[in-house]
């Protein structure tokens, strides 16, 4: 009796599990987007950053704590990665089309409000997005500094062609192309990303008035300042925490901050 319970058990929790998978297809151009849908509550859209998709966020001190305190997570897959749709024309990822799909995506779901959380390339596709929709209540804008803002960004255009095989790989674009051809990441369509990358220029980043959490770890400067992108952002507040890059967004310090600032306000 106490095996079949637990067998039961196991599978109702299973099938929870997979029921969590839901997709929906833009219809502006018709690109199947994949997301995690969690939970009950406030809504929380996370986006992940570059060579990664939406389940780099599993398992974060950030996802349980909104969990536990009740919160929706609506965690897509940006198209070009992860289970969503990875084409390889150009057009695909031109005019902001992982804008439209977010705003897309909000739209299926039916949010009348919502708050956003973006991590490094993330970070850059939340910035545009919020130029652009008006249902984001509060936004954080993790691991990112203020260099995004510039269209001829060098060091965007560096790993557009490293990846796009346009340009012998450096000290700086080396170590991601390994670690790209090491998880079986599409270069070609990392490279499409880089190119298509949305600009927020800082005449843009001073018009957005959403309340605005900029947070960053205390090794993290590879793209930018952050500090500098607070001062451009009018209604936001700025937290250092410990880390670097690559870890600072899956660390308690980075989830207290954020719990506390959609607390807060």
């Amino acid at each position: 009796m106490k095996n079949t319970f637990t067998l039961a058990l196991f599978l109702s929790l299973w099938n929870v599990c997979i029921a969590q998978d839901h997709h929906f297809f833009d219809s502006f151009d018709g690109t199947k987007i994949a997301y995690q849908d969690m939970g009950k509550g406030q809504p929380v859209i996370l986006l992940h950053g570059f060579i990664s998709n939406g389940t780099s966020w599993n398992g974060t001190a950030l996802t349980k704590k909104l969990q536990d305190h009740g919160y929706r997570l609506i965690i897509p897959d940006l198209r070009g990665n992860g289970k969503s749709d990875r084409s390889h024309d150009p057009s695909k990822y031109a005019e902001d089309a992982e804008i439209k799909d977010m705003v897309a995506l909000a739209n299926h779901l039916n949010l009348s409000e919502y708050r956003a959380v973006g991590y490094s390339r993330g970070s850059i596709v939340l910035a545009k997005l919020l130029t652009q929709e008006d249902r984001i209540t509060q936004a954080v804008i993790g691991g990112m500094g203020i260099d995004f803002s510039n269209p001829e960004w060098d060091r965007r255009i560096m790993f557009a062609e490293a990846f796009g095989g346009r340009a012998p790989l450096n000290e700086i674009t080396e170590g991601a192309v390994s670690y790209a051809k090491s998880v079986g990441a599409d270069l070609e369509i990392l490279s499409l990303l880089q190119t298509y990358q949305p600009v927020t220029s800082k005449a843009e980043l001073g018009q957005i008035d959403t309340s605005v959490l900029v947070i960053a770890g205390d090794q993290d400067t590879d793209n930018g300042d952050p500090a500098a992108l607070h001062q451009a952002l009018p209604n936001s507040q700025l937290v250092i925490v410990p880390g670097d890059h690559n870890t600072t967004y899956r660390t308690e310090p980075f989830a207290q901050e954020v719990l506390k600032y959609f607390n807060e306000n």
